[in-house]
């Protein structure tokens, strides 16, 4: 039976897969071109990274080599990572040349030595070169690189616009696959290799996913729940490594009863909880290494706060998160009715991890305890009481601030701040409460953050035994935006069938008197909506 796999590349005999044919069949069409006689296209491969671009070149290639009429070779240049100057580089690349086409190269010593290596001395067939981890190499490297296959691009063609028979270029199609730098995007000057066309790779759709687990229950004889699928596709947005490897937990490690003819939502849960805190994944694990660097950190803050940060290509910080699959743009209508595109996290699933991430960064130990000693919760846990009493334990946590501050204990010191006005980063509150949380009631509720709307909104789920409630996280801005907050987080509550929701609005003022007028009790559609308003500075 066959198997997911989200550690190596995917084997098309022994794991389950995508044919992704459409996409196949478009990277065929620009290597070879619409008519032979005037050459194929060099084009760009891009797409965030486990998004299955080399798998989906390598089945370009094999396509190619059926044909019969074209030398094909696909090489990676990830080892030219180490690299320290200019002939290291070219070493390597006619070391991997030698290897992918079988043939003995002669070493080079410049970049203008290149086109000789694709001319009639050694190809007797039109050639088709694929360069895997083409941004492996330094910025320079890739420019030089870049410019020299542009010239013989130029070279191949006359004025007219077809092959020259007078040039020994052969190299008929060109793709370079990358995550950023084969677009240009580090480079100042721009894109030296202005002659491309451009491939990109995307997620994969719900039927794609779904047609993977359909290939695993007619194999396994086991139904996959509709929900789970469902929640599959959501938490990873169709991201090929992510949605093969939570078919590995699912499949493998944590299936509670193996046997049973259902994966249903008990499996689900023990992988969901499992794919976050205890399974270690390299990709995961590289993004939020990303994320904590402090080049990109306070803006990743912002994101958890803001809902309209415009996003573009053109903001170094945007393009570099996009490509190492961070963010995602979104595109949206404004209420005035204009349309902009908006960052967004790329899934709830990288969104989750970085959350918790950061807030462990984010958050320092203090020697105050979380609650008072004695104190058994017996108000907010009442078995008594239909509902969870997240007032009361809110409160508790601005009496920890109050006790943190007599201490002489600033927990908002040498927090981001933002440059505008030096207020405090408005995800650091909701990380900080978070972090408490966890302290104070970690041991018996099971507290997981949510973010039903990608960005700008963050509802902590808190369950305890049977009861569940909700604390909706929210940044003051003016009393107008509060009350529409409320509105929202009424119907929130309402489209998950609870009858009350509360809201935690972090305000910078410490005057009591403004706060306790911020807080209070609204009835909203028949939904009780409390507002407690938690001041810092």
């Amino acid at each position: 039976m066959r198997t997911f796999t989200s550690y190596e590349e995917v084997n098309t005999n022994v794991n389950y897969y995508v044919p992704r044919e459409e996409l196949i069949e478009q990277g065929c069409n620009q290597l070879l071109g619409n008519e032979p006689s005037y050459g194929g296209h060099y084009m760009t491969v891009w797409a965030p990274r486990q998004t299955g671009k080399s798998w989906v070149m390598r089945q370009v290639v094999d396509r190619i080599m059926e044909r019969g009429d074209f030398e094909v070779a696909i090489i990676t240049l990830q080892s030219t990572k180490t690299a320290k100057n200019e002939q290291d580089v070219l070493d390597v690349f006619v070391q991997k040349l030698r290897k992918g086409f079988g043939r003995d190269f002669p070493d080079i010593v410049s970049w203008k030595e290149l086109d000789n290596l694709f001319s009639t001395i050694y190809f007797d067939k039109p050639v088709i070169l694929i360069l895997d981890e083409f941004d492996s190499m330094g910025e320079q490297f890739i420019n030089d690189f870049a410019n020299e296959f542009r010239n013989m691009y130029g070279d191949r063609v006359n004025e007219r616009g077809k092959l020259s028979s007078e040039k020994s270029c052969l190299l008929h199609g060109l793709a370079l696959v990358g995550v950023r730098a084969v677009l240009g995007i580090e480079s100042r000057s721009g894109s030296p290799f202005n002659v491309q066309r451009s491939l990109h790779v995307p997620n994969l759709t719900f039927a794609e996913v779904e047609s993977m687990y359909k290939w695993y229950e007619r194999e396994s004889g086991q139904t996959v729940e509709d929900r789970v699928l469902e929640q599959i596709y959501y938490v990873t947005q169709g991201q090929p490594g992510l949605v093969s490897w939570f078919g590995e937990l699912l499949t493998k490690a944590y299936q509670p009863r193996p046997k049973q003819p259902l994966l249903d939502w008990e499996a689900w849960e023990l992988a969901w909880n499992s794919a976050r805190y205890l399974e270690p994944n390299n990709t995961v694990m590289n993004l939020i290494a990303k994320a904590r660097a402090s080049e990109y950190r306070d803006y990743l803050l912002q994101l958890f706060s803001q809902s309209n940060i415009p996003f573009s290509f053109h903001y170094p910080t945007h393009s570099y998160l996009y490509m190492h699959g961070i963010i995602v743009p979104e595109t949206t209508r404004q209420p005035n009715g204009k349309i902009i595109n908006v960052c967004r996290f790329s899934s709830p699933f990288i969104q989750d991890c970085i959350y918790d991430a950061l807030g462990h960064e984010l958050v320092p130990r203090s020697r105050i305890l979380a609650l008072e000693v004695g104190d058994d919760l017996a108000d907010v846990l009442d078995p008594t009481k239909k509902n969870l009493d997240l007032p009361a334990l809110l409160q508790r946590y601005k009496d920890y601030l109050l006790r943190l501050k007599t201490a002489g204990y600033n927990p908002w010191k040498e927090q981001p701040r933002r440059e505008t006005d030096l207020q405090l980063t408005e995800a650091v509150g909701h990380f900080h409460l978070y972090a408490w949380l966890k302290e104070a009631i970690g041991d018996l509720c099971i507290i997981s953050p949510e973010f039903p709307t990608g960005n700008g909104k963050v509802d902590l789920h808190i369950r305890y035994e049977q009861k569940q409630g909700i604390i909706e996280l929210k940044s003051f801005k003016n009393v107008a935006v509060l009350k529409q907050d409320q509105g929202k987080a009424a119907a929130y509550a309402n489209s998950l069938g609870l009858d009350n929701i509360t809201m935690a609005v972090f305000v910078p003022v410490l005057d009591e008197a403004v706060l306790a007028k911020l807080s209070g009790v609204e009835i909203i559609k028949g939904i009780k909506v409390t507002v407690m308003a938690i001041g810092w500075v």
